[in-house]
């Protein structure tokens, strides 16, 4: 039953993000995107996995550009099978698997990430991720062997005042959010 639960709350949340996303999007972006910068700065962090945006997400292109610019490390991810590794950030981006966008593939040796921002479509009352069902990101922090700090992203915050999720779906050490 909370599967149920589960998909019904996420197609609200994605409902409320595509309105969300026709109305102010590009004030919402650039204050989220100037908190998330913000807080990068404070806490100096130095390798990060940001992603590509999809319409509904944040658009944080012109962060992966300033941090690339002050000689940060980007990473995003590039997906493979039921997950992804991550790759660093260039062009040209090339769209694949569900509409995601990504750059070439390229060899990496497991850098070990300060932080990772993520987004999200929605969350339960355990701040624990909602995202669009295919478990990519929960099946990636799992295999991970340190625990970076993981900040959710989102447009407009959607959350459930219930528990929605499982014990491998991850959970946010913070949430910025216009």
């Amino acid at each position: 039953m909370k599967e149920n639960h589960k998909s019904d709350f996420r197609k609200l949340c994605i409902k409320k993000l595509e309105f969300s996303s026709h109305f102010s999007k590009y004030y919402k972006d650039k204050k989220t995107v100037e908190k998330l910068e913000e807080f990068i700065k404070l806490n100096n962090f130095k390798n990060i996995l940001l992603y590509i945006p999809m319409s509904m997400e944040v658009d944080v292109l012109p962060l992966i550009n300033r941090l690339r610019k002050a000689k940060l490390n980007v990473f995003v991810p590039f997906m493979v099978k039921d997950s992804f590794k991550l790759v660093k950030y260039r062009l040209p981006l090339k769209k694949k698997r569900f509409g995601i966008r990504e750059p070439n593939n390229s060899f990496c040796i497991h850098p070990k990430v300060d932080l990772a921002i993520v987004p999200v479509v929605g969350m339960d009352k355990e701040w624990k991720r909602i995202g669009f069902g295919k478990g990519m990101y929960d099946r990636f922090f799992y295999r991970l062997d340190y625990k970076p700090t993981i900040v959710f992203t989102q447009l407009t915050l959607c959350k459930s005042n219930e528990k929605l999720s499982n014990k491998y779906d991850i959970q946010a050490d913070f949430i910025i959010t216009s």
